[in-house]
């Protein structure tokens, strides 16, 4: 198997996710210091959120950067991906 490549995405990636981290352990902290449900819900909501734009750039990335050859396997991966949006 080919040594995976980092992307010049990666790096940007790594820090939206590192964020998502951090706003993640504060939300815990915001339960189990018994804040207000609804606060909690709309910071639980941006987390989603970050991770889930992490996500969109690195399928879009990994569409342009590693498929697009014509093959078959790259149309079955690029399907596979897509559904991940």
């Amino acid at each position: 198997m080919p040594e995976p490549q980092p992307h010049p995405t990666h790096p940007d990636i790594v820090k939206r996710l590192k964020r998502a981290d951090g706003h993640l352990r504060h939300v815990i902290d915001m339960i189990e210091s018994g804040k207000p449900c609804a606060d909690i819900a709309t910071q639980l909501q941006a987390v989603e959120r970050a991770v889930a734009a992490a996500k969109r750039v690195l399928i879009h990335d990994h569409i342009d950067h590693c498929l697009g050859h014509g093959s078959e396997t790259d149309l079955a991966e690029m399907r596979a991906m897509a559904r991940l949006l």
